[in-house]
């Protein structure tokens, strides 16, 4: 069994979030040179913020919290993962079976009270759900295996960071809609410019 933390500091984790840092900087760097040099077109700075806003969410996205584990889940038994949440938010989980062939689990999130917020049972190779939570505490995962043969998962637990991923959501709905209105614009041009002919 192997648990991967994001407070660790998980080697591929970290290179990665550096990989879409460098990222974002590049594309931040090429609009400012669109705007400054008056390169300005509409649909290529649409397009730019639009790919900015999508790499700034999953910098987001990857710096919540969240852990995750590899089991092989004994028949009619359950694992519990753990995670301790702050504040208020959007949780998810993620089960995913290597070799599924038909199997059945069972996934249940319980908060600090054990009270369960959430439930599923999940017939597929791989599966991610939601839940909400209001107050801060350890929150858990129970996946229960109802078969009578062994099941190898992988598990994640983990927060959404959803309220950090507003701005970047802004300016990528801003960049749609500039792509939209070039878009409009062209086909718009192009009708003046090209009139049906009658066809005698």
């Amino acid at each position: 069994m192997h648990s991967l933390d994001s407070a660790s500091g998980f080697e591929p984790l970290g290179r990665g979030i550096e990989a879409l840092r460098a990222l974002l900087e590049y594309f931040i760097k090429q609009t400012i040179q669109e705007s400054v040099g008056l390169k300005f077109s509409l649909i290529k700075i649409g397009f730019m913020l639009s790919v900015i806003g999508m790499i700034w969410i999953s910098l987001v996205f990857l710096q919540g919290e969240r852990t995750s584990e590899e089991i092989a889940l004994n028949p009619l038994n359950s694992y519990d993962l753990k995670l301790d949440l702050d504040g208020t938010g959007i949780g998810y989980y993620k089960v995913t079976m290597p070799e599924f062939s038909g199997q059945q689990i069972f996934v249940q999130i319980l908060d600090k009270n054990l009270n369960v917020i959430s439930e599923e049972s999940i017939r597929t190779k791989m599966s991610v759900g939601y839940f909400h939570f209001e107050n801060s505490g350890i929150f858990t995962a129970k996946i229960t295996n109802p078969s009578e043969n062994q099941i190898n998962l992988q598990v994640e637990l983990g927060e959404t960071n959803s309220k950090n991923m507003i701005l970047p959501g802004i300016i990528i709905l801003t960049g749609s809609i500039m792509i939209i209105i070039s878009a409009y614009m062209k086909l718009k041009n192009y009708k003046i410019e090209q009139p049906d002919e009658n066809i005698s």
